[in-house]
């Protein structure tokens, strides 16, 4: 039996190796609301904390993790009446480490902007397999569907992410005449 100090010791190094890690993702999956993001990842670390004796024997303690944060996301997408605070200021940048996707803002707005208007398992799709670099299989493990749900929602996703991009990311040259 795990005692409750090694527990906490082991549980709370997790948190600080990952923790930047799990919110960049919940950010993506939250498409850019920084609070919805902070919500999901609490419910995440809550739920990992309590069943810790079950993640410490998984093989991939973060792939375990990251499971736990897309299936809080999914979870709190499907409920009919959420309830959520709104925030007036944003929350200190920068405490998680650097954020790739900072490098160029613009770009950073239009992905985040064109995330939301997926809908939640499209855009948990696209996070998985384009951010995340997982493969078919273990996408459709990680949300519990068929390959098939998987394949089909990223190719629905890419495209309206195509149309919705396109022109921002790749313009179109102007003809001289």
């Amino acid at each position: 039996m795990l005692k409750d100090a090694e527990r906490d010791a082991e549980f709370s190094a997790f948190v600080a190796e990952h923790r930047g890690a799990l919110l960049r993702i919940a950010r993506l999956l939250a498409a850019g609301d920084d609070a919805r993001a902070e919500d999901v990842l609490q419910t995440t670390l809550t739920r990992l904390y309590v069943g810790w004796r079950h993640v410490r024997r998984a093989d991939n303690r973060l792939g375990y993790a990251r499971t736990s944060l897309t299936h809080a996301f999914v979870d709190e997408s499907r409920r009919a009446h959420r309830r959520r605070e709104l925030t007036t200021s944003r929350p200190a940048e920068g405490l998680d480490g650097p954020d790739p996707a900072a490098a160029d803002p613009d770009l950073r707005q239009l992905v985040v902007a064109a995330l939301a208007d997926l809908g939640p398992r499209q855009r948990a799709v696209v996070v998985l397999r384009h951010w995340l670099d997982l493969d078919v299989a273990e996408t459709a493990r990680v949300l519990g569907c068929s390959t098939g749900t998987v394949k089909s929602q990223n190719a629905r996703a890419l495209e309206h992410l195509r149309s919705r991009l396109g022109p921002s990311i790749h313009p179109v040259p102007e003809e001289s005449t």
